[in-house]
């Protein structure tokens, strides 16, 4: 039996892994973590899927336990700004498409909408909550769609049916010292040290980590969380890399800590993705601060420009800061589990934050190694299930960012120029053509799960002003009675909405206090 397990790294992948694979084994498997206080780590993913609910009420933590911990907020969306270059913008909400006599409210608004609302404003409710900067909870705690307010219990990612309507933003360094707590609490051991070299045997099989202090640190399976070094993958499995980066070529990020005046400025409830000349900068409303970065190609920016790019779009709040400048390699293992090792986060892939990808793919990885987990014949088939499952969310989410720059209107620089005549993916190119003519739907969309709807295509290509030429033409053959109906009714329900939610600062500062107030960092077991 595999009945020991060694994460080498730490961060937001290991301690996600560690608290993960300790809350579903729980004492039939030790769980070990080794990481180095000399190594700093990325902290990428400071927003999150709607999904990332499955990973906390897997370890069965309501949000009042966790939120206050990690400076926790709501992420209702991403808006979207000067993505056309003409200074609008969009949401892309965690909400599904109404349906009106069998087709969508996207389709409707092609035939019926005048102009008089942007598409998304026209179809979705949660533009309207983001606008008002609204909480998606009432001050009693309750959810606005109080049906989908009940915790999942022990369930996965491949158990989602209803599209819950909010994720969060959180400090993932805050989050990472969180779960810490948690699973050293529940047994998890945690060794601080150096290490200086991993030992294979004749197979190539890993036996141990060799530490500076600690000695030698065997397991049965390996975890790699060693963030872009790939220390065990890359390093000592010389497992290739796949780089991503012919077809996205942003490489680089500078990011910033702004301090922010909630009382003064409110809480926006959304990530923003602002589109500029070489790049976009990633704004994401923490409950103390803003944590604000701009993504770029430094085909088409030196560093140093972007840096002073970022400290203008911030204005006099961003002087005395200090920038911290990442290099991110893009792109994917060939494959993220080789022999008794499983690389995890940053290590295994990455693709720029602009879906906000980081920590879905690191809990896509923990649930998929706890279903594919091995005994002591290491079933390749498990591992090669494993893999193959690991590679189409990769390469499903490299298709959707691709679409966000070949579908962009913007043509004014260089580098926007270069998103309009850059090599695609095939299957997006296919996809593409097909968007011009019609909708994309469930059986258009990429093939395999990625972790996007048809209705993310849908609201991505339509907000980018990528929409088909016309509307379906079977909708001129049906009384629009009931669509119209549904549009109206979206936008009263939107206005209740806007007027009975407190705004997204008020219920935070209640939840946080709260918080507060209870004793210790990590509820007790």
């Amino acid at each position: 039996m595999v009945r020991s397990i060694l994460i080498v790294g730490g961060g937001t992948s290991g301690w996600m892994s560690a608290s993960y694979l300790k809350a579903a084994f729980g004492d039939k498997v030790d769980v070990t973590l080794v990481e180095s206080d000399r190594v700093e780590t990325i902290g990428v993913g400071e927003a999150t899927f709607s999904t990332v609910r499955h990973f906390f009420d897997f370890l069965g933590l309501d949000e009042q336990d966790w939120m206050p911990a990690v400076s926790g907020s709501y992420k209702l969306a991403i808006r979207f700004e000067n993505w056309r270059g003409d200074g609008t913008h969009f949401y892309h909400p965690f909400e599904r498409l109404r349906v009106a006599d069998g087709f969508n409210l996207a389709d409707w608004w092609l035939k019926l909408g005048d102009g008089s609302k942007r598409f998304d404003e026209a179809c979705y409710l949660t533009p309207h909550l983001c606008e008002a900067q609204r909480s998606p909870r009432m001050l009693g705690g309750g959810l606005f769609a109080s049906e989908l307010d009940s915790s999942l219990g022990r369930s996965t990612l491949a158990e989602q049916r209803a599209q819950f309507p909010y994720a969060y933003h959180f400090d993932a360094a805050l989050l990472a010292r969180y779960l810490r707590d948690w699973s050293t609490a529940r047994g998890v051991k945690h060794v601080v040290d150096d290490v200086v070299d991993v030992a294979r045997d004749d197979r190539g099989w890993i036996t141990h980590v060799t530490t500076r202090e600690s000695g030698d640190l065997a397991a049965d399976l390996f975890v790699d969380s060693t963030g872009f070094r790939g220390l065990l993958i890359n390093g000592a499995l010389e497992e290739p890399f796949i780089s991503f980066q012919d077809v996205l070529p942003n490489n680089r990020a500078v990011a910033l800590r702004v301090p922010r005046n909630t009382a003064q400025d409110g809480m926006r409830p959304y990530t923003t993705a602002t589109a500029m000349d070489a790049g976009w900068i990633w704004t994401i409303p923490l409950y103390n601060r803003d944590g604000t970065g701009y993504v770029y190609s430094d085909e088409f920016c030196t560093p140093e420009e972007a840096e002073q790019t970022l400290r203008d779009f911030i204005g006099p709040d961003a002087e005395g800061l200090e920038a911290n400048h990442i290099r991110m390699r893009i792109g994917r293992n060939e494959r993220s589990w080789v022999n008794n090792c499983v690389a995890v986060g940053l290590s295994s892939a990455f693709v720029e934050p602009l879906e906000s990808t980081g920590i879905f793919f690191i809990q896509h990885a923990i649930e998929q190694l706890v279903r594919h987990f091995p005994d002591e014949n290491w079933d390749p088939t498990l591992r090669d299930a494993y893999n193959e499952r690991v590679a189409h969310v990769l390469d499903g989410v490299k298709e959707f960012l691709v679409l966000h720059y070949r579908a962009s209107a913007r043509e004014d620089t260089p580098y926007w120029k270069a998103t309009k005549t850059r090599e695609i993916p095939e299957g997006l190119a296919r996809r593409l053509e097909l968007a011009d003519s019609t909708l994309l739907d469930p059986a258009t969309i990429y093939p395999h799960y990625h972790g996007f709807e048809d209705y993310s295509w849908v609201t991505m290509l339509m907000g980018l002003g990528a929409e088909p030429e016309r509307a379906r033409p079977a909708l001129s053959h049906i009384d629009p009675t009931s669509a119209l109906a549904e549009f109206e009714l979206l936008q009263a329900e939107a206005a209740e909405l806007v007027k009975a939610l407190p705004s997204t600062r008020e219920y935070l500062t209640s939840l946080h206090e709260q918080g507060d107030s209870s004793a210790g960092s990590a509820p007790a077991q």
